[in-house]
Order: C-alpha cells, then sequence, then structure tokens
C-alpha cells in the first residue's frame, strides 16, 4: 500500500503543481523523473534549479512534509558541467545515485559526445552479493543443478534490470563474484575438496548467464518531449 498512497498523495502534492510552475516560473527546459518518492529534476539555467527547490521546500511544508537533507541537493551535471567546472579549477562533475544505479556525465567512444553513464550502486551491489553468499553457504550440500538452476534464475533477474548500456563491466564483476562464492560453497562441503577452478568452470559456464546489454539507450526508451 505504501508505493500506492505516495503516487497518489504525490500526483497532486508534486506532480500537478510541477507541471503548473514550470508553465509559470520557468523559461528553459525542466525534466521530471519521479519513481514513487524519488525524484530527479534537470533545470536548464541554474538559477531556476535554486528557485525550485526553495519553491519545493515551502510546499511541502504546508503539508507537514520536507525534504530528506541528505539526499536533497543541488549538482552540476550534463554537456557542458564538465567544461564549466574546468574552467573554475574544480574536479570532474558530480554523481548521483537513482534506482539503484549511480549516474556520471560521459563521452562515448567514437565521436565524444556526452552521455549519461549508469553503473551499478557499489552499495547495492555489495548488499546483493552478500545475500547471495549467505545463501549459497545454506545451499552447500544441496544437489548441484539445484543450485544452478536458482543461481541461475537470480543472476539473471538481477542482469534483466541492471543490463543497461555502459554497465557491462558492472554486471560481468556481479557474476564474477557469484561464481567465486559458489566454488567456495562447494569447496566447504568437504575438507577434502578437489572443486578447483577447472572442475568448476564448466558449472559456471553452463548455470551462470552471461552478462549482455538488455535495455536500449533513454534516448530510445522515452522519446518524449513534454508539451509547453
Amino acid at each position: 500500500m505504501s508505493p500506492l498512497l505516495a503516487n497518489t498523495y504525490l500526483h497532486y502534492l508534486f506532480d500537478l503543481w510541477v507541471e503548473a510552475w514550470r508553465k509559470k516560473c520557468a523559461s528553459g527546459h525542466v525534466i521530471v523523473v519521479r519513481y514513487v518518492d524519488d525524484i530527479v529534476m534537470g533545470f536548464e539555467h541554474r538559477h531556476e534549479a535554486e528557485t525550485f527547490l526553495r519553491d519545493l521546500g515551502e510546499r511541502m511544508r504546508k503539508f507537514g512534509l520536507e525534504l530528506h537533507p541528505e539526499k536533497t541537493r543541488l549538482i552540476e551535471f550534463g554537456r557542458h558541467a564538465e567544461r564549466h567546472r574546468r574552467q573554475r579549477g574544480e574536479m570532474k562533475p558530480e554523481t548521483f545515485e537513482f534506482l539503484g544505479f549511480t549516474h556520471l556525465c560521459g563521452k562515448t567512444s567514437k565521436q565524444a559526445r556526452f552521455i549519461v553513464l549508469r553503473r551499478t550502486a557499489a552499495k547495492r551491489m555489495r548488499a546483493k552479493l552478500q545475500q547471495i553468499k549467505v545463501l549459497l553457504l545454506a545451499r552447500k550440500h544441496d544437489p548441484v543443478q539445484q543450485t544452478g538452476e536458482w543461481l541461475r534464475s537470480v543472476v539473471q533477474g538481477y542482469f534483466n534490470y541492471h543490463a543497461v548500456p555502459g554497465n557491462g563491466r558492472s554486471m560481468g564483476k556481479f557474476r564474477e563474484h557469484v561464481a567465486r562464492y559458489w566454488r567456495l560453497a562447494l569447496r566447504r562441503r568437504s575438507q577434502k575438496s578437489r572443486m578447483t577452478w577447472d572442475r568448476f568452470r564448466p558449472l559456471a559456464k553452463r548455470w551462470l548467464p552471461i552478462q549482455r546489454v538488455l535495455h536500449p539507450f533513454p534516448r530510445e526508451r522515452f522519446d518524449a518531449i513534454h508539451p509547453r
């Protein structure tokens, strides 16, 4: 019920209000992405972002709510962020986390055009791997095929969400760690285990899916312009 109530409440408190604010106060582009109570917004002009943040705080207080002080922040992000920060003698653009991904300013490998890179958030990956490690140790005496079938569904489910363009390295590390934890669990079946990497690799090849991109780029998936 929590996501349903949050969506219903924020539709009136936030969505409709943002649409009105955009038409009334913004002269540049304003991008809004909301998933339940997690929100990321992009502004063409910094002063409009600062004005919106102040207005949003006032709007929330009217309903007895407040913005999360540690998760609410303004950052310089986008195609000009790196150049502007370099001119001011500052470090590379900041990153932000949203829906389990760390978003970074990047460039395409061939034409060096700006692109938003997405990497699996390190904290989220560590938590998932730790969960799998514990479960594998609990299953160490189960039949190999049974554990393999379970792992295949777990890893494929993970890839189904995180297999976005540019995230191949993170997915590869995830698969590598899962394989290492599975071999560790198999070796703990016996003090005289002979589960070497040469013996284990065929199992990993059979049961652990190979990482590959499953989602298109955002410009292909969300090719829409908000009407003004």
